[in-house]
């Protein structure tokens, strides 16, 4: 089983109209309300690829138990006293995108969330941590849970940003997983992560590269897909879960990313993607060693 974390998740609501213009009105072609989340998106991709998952994280509030009373995955959420927050996602031909900040966790919510967490993990074969963390959870959180999990026996993989990927780094999960602006930012070592450690980093419609212990890898999509990038990220870590669990080689690993990634942009939410942009894509997209970029 993957386990799939969203200490952070919303209630997202997507309008698609013909063209975004600042400070003017529009017209809403359609509008799209579901549970968001990172690690729910992961989790729906893990789904729809038939691959066994549970969904877990925090949720509160009257906007929680919208979250929670719609997933459509195996779920097993803690409540807390906050509300769970809210994002408004505006799709042209690109994205802009309105996120709230979240609802403050208390000391002891997160204590307990903690218990739970290890419990579950102990019945996983990977834990994905990712997502932004919400207010009043300390910046160490992934860190935390990434040695809670291998603790348990799982292994894990980081698809965070800024301080809360430097110190889930500092933990040396099995693979972090961010973009090139996170990892500027958040001025991670590649280095840091040892000799088992891996970072895969995403580069948008110019796909992705994979610092391994067995060397640099570099996997560019077969043509760049238009539509919803919301979701890109979360469907490559999907695939680079179920490769964790099946330790895959990094080349087909990488590859795999790619192909489902790009899959996910052309399908019309976050967490779905193109069943046949995914073949096409699987059998041209390009992976070569090369040399390590950081």
């Amino acid at each position: 089983m993957i386990l799939t974390v969203t200490l952070n998740p919303a209630w997202d609501v997507t309008y698609r109209v013909p063209r975004l213009t600042p400070h003017g009105s529009h017209r809403v072609a359609s509008v799209l309300e579901r549970p968001g989340g990172k690690g729910l998106n992961v989790a729906r991709v893990l789904h729809a690829l038939g691959e066994e998952t549970l969904a877990t994280g925090l949720a509160g509030g009257a906007t929680g138990a919208l979250v929670t009373g719609a997933l459509d995955v195996p779920h097993a959420f803690a409540a807390i006293a906050g509300e769970t927050r809210r994002t408004v996602t505006v799709v042209d031909t690109d994205a802009t995108i309105f996120n709230e900040a979240g609802p403050d966790v208390r000391p002891d919510e997160w204590a307990a969330f903690q218990e739970s967490f290890a419990a579950l993990a102990a019945g996983a074969s990977v834990a994905v941590l990712s997502g932004s963390l919400p207010p009043g959870l300390p910046e160490d959180a992934y860190a935390v849970l990434t040695r809670l999990a291998r603790d348990a026996g799982a292994r894990v993989l980081v698809d965070a940003g800024g301080p809360a990927l430097r110190a889930a780094a500092e933990a040396r999960p099995d693979l972090l997983k961010p973009n090139e602006a996170e990892m500027t930012a958040a001025g991670l070592d590649p280095a840091a992560l040892g000799e088992s450690g891996a970072l895969v980093v995403s580069r948008g419609a110019d796909g992705m590269v994979a610092v391994t212990p067995g060397g640099c890898f570099e996997a560019v999509p077969h043509e760049v897909v238009a539509g919803n990038p919301t979701g890109a990220g979360d469907a490559a870590a999907a695939a680079l879960a179920v490769a964790l669990r099946d330790r895959t080689p990094w080349p087909r690993a990488l590859g795999e990313a790619v192909a489902l990634s790009a899959a996910a942009v052309a399908a019309p939410a976050a967490g779905e993607f193109d069943p046949d942009v995914l073949r096409r894509h699987r059998r041209a997209t390009k992976v070569r060693e090369t040399s390590c970029p950081w």
